[in-house]
């Protein structure tokens, strides 16, 4: 099995562009040490009144693959899921050109055609284990926190994945990994209240993984910032 050592981290703008979402995972999970290294760093991110409105628990090996398991055999039964935040319905417009563009590299990439139905809900399904990572971040939102907190905890996550990509640690963050809230209360033992936002898969990239042969872009800047003077 290929071991992957620590380096030195990168310099911020080699990392901006190193991180990427990544959708398969080598089975070694990462030292301690760094570990809590790259989550302390996180810890640096901004908040409104300096609150940091955000709650985190990692899961790891054998856990998290139960808890992997749990989640897909959940989705199989048809039930619907239930997050703790609703997520929006359908994108429209420009959002939904950059949806589907992301969705026709990545399908792309695994060879899956867009009317093999069942090669795409296989994939949507390795989402609920992670993508097979050896570890995931489970991120909360504690009461009684609403949308302005959330904005802070995004950044947290963000700061969280470039703090990862510093030091050629690999993730994803996943909507996919709140949909099941309660079950994943049930394994972990939290208490109803805080709010599942939103799960990140992480470890070091399998890059014969054929799902990491996608890559996406970005929209022109002239279509997302407005410079008034």
């Amino acid at each position: 099995m290929t071991q992957i050592t620590q380096t030195r981290p990168m310099d911020f703008d080699t990392t901006l562009a190193a991180r990427r979402s990544v959708r398969g995972y080598l089975p070694q999970e990462l030292e301690p040490a760094l570990m809590r290294e790259v989550f302390s760093l996180a810890s640096l991110a901004p908040s409104n009144c300096n609150v940091q409105p955000w709650e985190t628990h990692v899961v790891s090996g054998t856990a998290l693959r139960a808890l992997g398991a749990a989640m897909t055999e959940r989705a199989k039964t048809g039930k619907p899921a239930a997050p703790d935040v609703p997520m929006v319905g359908g994108y429209t417009g420009v959002w939904r050109a950059r949806q589907i563009g992301s969705a026709k590299a990545l399908y792309g990439a695994m060879g899956i055609a867009r009317d093999d139905h069942e090669g795409r809900t296989e994939a949507f399904l390795r989402n609920l284990d992670a993508f097979g990572a050896p570890h995931a971040a489970f991120v909360f939102l504690p009461e009684p926190f609403g949308l302005r907190e959330a904005a802070d905890l995004g950044g947290y996550a963000q700061t969280l994945m470039l703090a990862m990509a510093s030091r050629g640690i690999a993730s994803c963050a996943q909507g996919a990994l709140s949909l099941y809230p309660e079950l994943i209360r049930a394994h972990l033992g939290l208490a109803e209240g805080p709010k599942l936002i939103m799960g990140i898969a992480f470890g070091y990239e399998d890059t014969s993984h054929p799902a990491n042969a996608a890559r996406t872009d970005r929209a022109a800047l002239e279509d997302l910032v407005s410079f008034h003077a």
